[in-house]
C-alpha cells in the first residue's frame, strides 16, 4: 500500500511540474528574451552615443599599446653539438 502511494505521489508531482512548465515555461522564455533584448539595446546606444563623439572622419589617431610580451628568464639547457663519426 506504502509503494503504491509513492508510486501515485511521484506521478501527480510529475505530471504537476509538466503541467506548470507547459504555462509557465513560455512566460519565463519570453521574460528572458525581453531582458535579453534591453541588454542589446543598452549597449547599442552606448556605442552610438561613442561614436557621436568621436573624432572627426579622416583624422587619424594611433593607439600604442606597450607589449605584455616578457622574455623568459628560465634556462631550458646547454646546447650541444653533436659529430658524425665514420
Amino acid at each position: 500500500m506504502v509503494l503504491l502511494q509513492t508510486i501515485l505521489i511521484v506521478l501527480i508531482v510529475y505530471y504537476g511540474f509538466k503541467i506548470l512548465w507547459k504555462w509557465l515555461g513560455p512566460q519565463l522564455l519570453n521574460f528572458a528574451v525581453k531582458k535579453t533584448e534591453e541588454r542589446f539595446q543598452q549597449q547599442f546606444n552606448g556605442y552610438h552615443n561613442n561614436s557621436q563623439n568621436a573624432d572627426n572622419e579622416g583624422d587619424t589617431t594611433i593607439v600604442d599599446n606597450p607589449s605584455k610580451r616578457t622574455k623568459s628568464s628560465k634556462k631550458v639547457g646547454e646546447y650541444i653539438d653533436f659529430e658524425e663519426i665514420d
